[in-house]
This record gives C-alpha cells, sequence and structure tokens, in this order.
C-alpha cells in the first residue's frame, strides 16, 4: 500500500493536476444520520496537531471511522496511514471532497489552508472540525462562516475550552454574578520560545510536494525554518503565538466577558524585543481591546492580552491563564486545571463552584461534534463563536504591524482612516491566481 502511496504522490506532483481547477462539487446531505452509522472521517494535515486529533477520533470507535488521510509531505502521509490503518491515503483534499461516503474532515493543515480548504469542504457538503484559528485572516474567516451557514452543515472549532468542565463552571460562575458585573479580562501567553536562527533558501525535501504545500499563499522558496512547525512565525502561513497558542486563551477572555461581538478599539505595542532570528511576529506583545457595549457606564468592558516569549516566571504559575476582574471579585482560571475565586477586598472562596451545573453537551470536544452532526444542532464552539475570537489574534496582529492603534467596525468588519491596517484584513494570494483562493 505504502508503494502505491508514493506513486500515486509522484504522479499527481508532476502532472499538476490541471483537470481539477474547474471542478465544482455539489451539496449533499449527510449520510451517516442514522444513529447506528458510524461518521466517516477524513484527516487533512498530519502533522502533530492532526495526529493527535486523528487519534481522539480513532478512539470514538462506536460513533467514528476514520477512512482517510492527506498530506502534502509523503513521508507524514505514509506514517499517518499506517499509524491509524486509513483505507485511503492522498496528497490533495480534493480527492476527498469528491467522494460521497466521507462525512466529515478535520483540517489541522498550516494556518494559510484553514479557511480555504474548509470553505471548500463546506461546499462539498462536508462537516468540518478546523483547527484554531479558523482563518489566516479576517476577511477568510468570513467567508468561512457564510460557508457553512450557505450550505448547512456543522463546523467546529478546535478550541477545546468550550468544552471543558471546568471552564462551562467557570464561566457559569461569572454569569451568576459571583464576582458582580465583569468589566474587564486579562490574558496571557507566557513562555520561553526557541530561536528558528536564520537561514536561505534550500532545496525541497524528497517526497514533499511543496506546490501543494504552499497553496493559494504567495509562493516563496522553500525555507528550512519555515516550513513544518516554524511556518507559524512567517506572515505568510501563520499568525504567530497570538493566533497559535493566544488563540485559546482569547476566545476564553471573550467567553467570560459575555461579549458577542467585535471589539471598536484595538491598541497594541511590542515587537520582537528577544529573538534575533527570522521569526516576523511579535515574541512580546501588550495589546487592549475596547468593547463599548451601548456606550453608556456599566456596559463599557475591556480585554488586556500580553504575550511574552523569553520567560518562564508565569502569572498564577501557568504559562497561559485568563484573569476576569468584576465590581465585586476576581475569578482566574487556566485551561491547565487551576481556577481561583476572590470576593471583595480578596476574601478567598475554598471550594468554588456554580450554583447550576452544565448538563448538555459532551465536554469531549471531539465528540460534541460527532454529536452535533447527528442531532442537527450548533457544537460548543461553532464557527460563527470561533470567527470572533480568532478575529481577535488577528486584531492584535493588525494593530502591532500598522501604527499601533486600529478603530474596527464590528459590523462591516472594516477599518477606516488606516490603509496600511485595512489591508492586513484580508492576504496577498499568489500571483497568476490558485484554486483555492476563497471567492466573495
Amino acid at each position: 500500500m505504502q508503494s502505491s502511496i508514493r506513486r500515486d504522490f509522484l504522479k499527481t506532483s508532476a502532472t499538476g493536476l490541471v483537470g481539477w481547477a474547474a471542478m465544482r462539487y455539489s451539496t449533499s446531505s449527510v449520510r451517516a444520520s442514522n444513529a447506528n452509522e458510524r461518521v466517516r472521517i477524513a484527516l487533512i494535515g498530519c502533522g502533530g496537531q492532526g495526529s493527535g486529533l486523528a487519534a481522539r477520533f480513532s478512539e470514538l470507535k462506536q460513533h467514528v471511522e476514520l477512512v482517510a488521510v492527506c498530506d502534502p509531505d509523503i513521508n507524514r502521509l505514509e506514517k499517518s496511514q499506517k499509524k491509524h490503518d486509513t483505507s485511503q491515503a492522498v496528497n490533495d483534499f480534493r480527492t476527498l471532497l469528491d467522494d460521497k461516503t466521507i462525512d466529515a474532515v478535520i483540517i489541522a493543515t498550516p494556518d494559510h489552508w484553514h479557511a480555504p480548504a474548509a470553505i471548500m469542504a463546506c461546499d462539498a457538503g462536508k462537516h468540518v472540525y478546523v483547527e484554531k484559528p479558523c482563518a489566516h485572516n479576517i476577511r477568510e474567516g468570513r467567508l468561512l462562516v457564510e460557508a457553512a451557514q450557505r450550505n448547512k452543515v456543522v463546523v467546529q472549532h478546535g478550541t477545546q475550552s468550550r468544552s471543558n468542565a471546568s471552564m462551562i463552571d467557570a464561566i457559569q460562575m461569572l454569569r451568576e454574578g459571583r464576582i458582580g458585573n465583569v468589566l474587564m479580562a486579562r490574558a496571557w501567553n507566557i513562555q520561553r520560545r526557541g530561536n528558528i536562527g536564520h537561514k536561505q533558501p534550500s532545496e525541497i525535501p524528497s517526497g514533499v510536494d511543496y506546490e501543494q504545500w504552499i497553496g493559494p499563499a504567495e509562493m516563496v522558496p522553500f525555507q528550512d525554518n519555515r516550513f513544518h512547525y516554524n511556518w507559524r512565525w512567517w506572515f505568510n502561513f501563520g499568525a504567530g503565538d497570538t493566533g497559535n497558542d493566544g488563540a485559546h486563551e482569547l476566545d476564553i477572555a471573550r467567553w467570560g466577558l459575555g461579549v458577542e461581538t467585535h471589539p471598536s478599539r484595538i491598541v497594541a505595542v511590542g515587537g520582537k524585543y528577544f529573538h534575533d532570528d527570522d521569526q516576523q511576529f511579535p515574541d512580546t506583545q501588550t495589546v487592549v481591546y475596547e468593547y463599548p457595549g451601548n456606550g453608556e457606564v456599566g456596559h463599557k468592558k475591556q480585554l488586556i492580552w500580553e504575550m511574552r516569549l523569553w520567560s518562564t516566571n508565569y502569572p498564577h504559575n501557568v504559562d497561559s491563564g485568563v484573569e476576569f476582574h468584576g465590581t465585586e471579585g476576581t475569578l482566574f482560571v487556566s485551561k491547565r486545571g487551576k481556577l481561583e475565586l476572590l470576593g471583595e477586598r480578596n476574601a478567598k472562596d475554598s471550594n468554588p463552584k456554580p450554583k447550576t451545573i452544565s448538563t448538555g453537551s459532551s465536554t469531549d470536544h471531539e465528540l460534541n461534534f460527532i454529536e452535533a452532526i447527528r442531532q442537527g444542532r450548533e457544537p460548543n464552539a461553532p464557527i460563527a463563536v470561533g470567527h470572533l475570537s480568532a478575529s481577535l489574534c488577528h486584531l492584535a496582529n493588525i494593530a502591532s504591524r500598522a501604527g499601533g492603534a486600529v478603530q474596527f467596525d464590528p459590523t462591516t468588519e472594516t477599518i477606516q482612516g488606516n490603509e496600511d491596517a485595512s489591508n492586513l484584513l484580508t492576504r496577498t494570494y499568489r500571483a497568476g491566481g490558485h484554486w483555492a483562493i476563497p471567492k466573495g
């Protein structure tokens, strides 16, 4: 089987798949609608995160059948197929979208492929589990929301805290008014990241379909420190660590604040303070977001984001967390499993629990996605919610790159009076066009 995969991979890489560009997909109903049938899923992106997701979905044997894997790196592809024992292994995901027996896809590609692949999957009638951030930029995020709505498919965002029982309890305590009116949240990502060095373009590794890996992004020569994993630190492919680890904390912070729109004002300071290397995103960043509400006292809210990629001294002794500040106390919570509730004058609650315990959706994020497909309802992290939270990552980076302060229209998702910032709401695509460039 593996030698066959390698032959097919080399064949499609050589031909360039010219005929695929004109293909159109028709929306189909969910094949696995019967509760006795397993949802047939394909994995797109066989790196570390994709492999982990495939393993977790595969554990749901009663509900899920992982039938296919896809990656433009044949070495990862063969390893993934062997590990998960799938019947299909391809280097071009369009083959999977054309397969009517596949119900859903997991998208765990580099960020620049998240929305293009997810939009195409929605248009092919597939349900989608897409990793965070759901899009490379705000425009693509909006197009993905519209694609999910247009095709009436389930799209779950990979912000797993939305299915975490202790996190759900913490948010419920905020809703119950345990710390009064929550006016501010402070989120952080503090860790010591490695240096990726200064490198030059080099030869494409054997077995890598680099054209496919680049996809709709601007074509640049292959360079070792902007490929596997390290693509995160390049404007062309990722969203920095704010869009990587920070996507989780910013989602929790927005959730706890109870704001269901974009912020209107974003102010950012920071840059590369520590790492002398090729990374393009800041290693130090402080961002303030303002939600004006209805403009009256008591309705305005503020979110503060802190990122330091050179420290091992953590607030509350955790590398990532969120503090919520209310008029009657403070609540701290971390995806690392920590929670602390302080009343007025720092009076500590020794056993903080919500009055009402949630008994709804599954607290397994992957199983929740499957349940949403079967029951025809929203998952715990629907794409409209994911887009709002992912946009905080993008707005932080936009403000950092375009002068430090941005006025954003939450309704039209536009920036006025700052052309540089406005241009960053989307991206520059590959010269000459590409079949995966989102339309709209």
